[in-house]
């Protein structure tokens, strides 16, 4: 038994040792040592002349002879198919697989476009924290606590007392810049906005402003109106109609809406303008008296403009996105249509 013992370790040494290429080689080793008429099945069959009192013992060593001898058959079998199917299969003299270009998000779009047009009127672009102050989100704008246009620009708020919130809209960027810069000011503010609003195809719970500033000497509401008569044939044509409505603001007096003739019907009227032919792109107005007196401006020699407009709209009207959600769902469907827009 002892020489058999032996003839088994040496039988391990030699399967351990046997190298595969291909899988021709390897079903020899399967014929070798697994065969019906194989090593293995020929050493199982010495099982009988072993002693009754030694087939335990003896047995558990054949055992895992069998379970040697079959791993390294499973081990030869899938490196030579894998490298039969690689061979096969990949053609390596063929160029590699295209890198996917991704693209710019539309809004990312629209508003480098909205600050590239008011770059070339002289406007420089400022920005500001989205966590905001109270008094520099409302405050400043001639919105105090118990103002009720306040209840239009619900919003999160992290704290109270001091209060520290979510920013409602860009002008708290324009408070910013009339505290630490002296007119003549000519900027525009770009940036994300929040308000507790129900998600909605028309609506959601942020979303982004390009808001504008101008103040100097003997600025008036032609100035203003020509401002954005210029920016609106830059990014819709020259074809577009343009009016101004009567509104209110607690920041400009006195104050309009801006309207465009509506590009998806022409001005005949559909959905999307409500059946008027017109569609709401911004606000405007002259800075009110009382918001340049918080920063310590003159208002008897100094007026100023403000506007401000929704990027979502614009992008909206531009691309004609009719879903809200869509910018911000990550959609990739969605966002291929850009690709061909950087």
């Amino acid at each position: 038994m002892e020489e058999l013992v032996q003839q088994i370790e040496q039988l391990k040494q030699e399967i351990n040792e046997y190298q595969s290429v291909s899988a021709e080689l390897t079903e020899a080793f399967r014929i070798k040592y697994l065969g019906t008429k194989g090593i293995v099945k020929n050493i199982m069959g010495e099982m009988k002349n072993v002693p009754n009192d030694r087939k335990k013992e003896f047995g558990q060593i054949l055992n895992e002879f069998k379970v040697f001898a079959e791993s390294k058959y499973e081990f030869l079998k899938e490196s030579t198919n894998g490298s039969t199917k690689a061979s096969a299969t990949i053609d390596w003299s063929l160029p590699g697989d295209p890198v996917g270009v991704g693209s710019r998000h539309p809004l990312s779009l629209v508003r480098n476009q909205i600050v590239s047009i008011f770059k070339r009127l002289g406007f420089a672009v400022a920005e500001g924290p989205e966590i905001e102050d109270d008094w520099h989100n409302f405050g400043a704008m001639n919105l105090p606590e118990d103002h009720p246009a306040r209840d239009m620009q619900d919003t999160f708020y992290i704290h109270k007392d001091p209060s520290w919130l979510l920013r409602t809209h860009t002008s708290s960027v324009q408070a910013r810049v009339m505290e630490k810069q002296k007119p003549p000011i000519r900027v525009i503010c770009p940036g994300r906005v929040y308000r507790n609003e129900t998600v909605s195809a028309r609506a959601h719970c942020f979303f982004h402003q390009v808001e504008g500033l101008y103040i100097d000497e003997h600025v008036s509401f032609a100035d203003l109106k020509q401002t954005l008569y210029f920016f609106v044939q830059e990014m819709f044509g020259k074809d577009v109609k343009v009016r101004f409505r009567p509104s209110y603001f607690p920041f400009t007096e006195p104050s309009a809406e801006m309207d465009i003739s509506c590009l998806i019907c022409g001005g005949e009227g559909c959905n999307v303008c409500k059946h008027t032919g017109w569609v709401e792109i911004l606000g405007s107005g002259m800075v009110h008296p009382k918001v340049l007196e918080n920063f310590g401006i003159d208002p008897n020699k100094y007026t100023g403009f403000a506007f401000g407009m929704g990027v979502e709209r614009i992008a909206q009207l531009k691309y004609q996105v009719n879903d809200l959600r869509l910018y911000s769902q990550n959609d990739i469907r969605f966002l291929k249509q850009f690709t061909g827009a950087v």
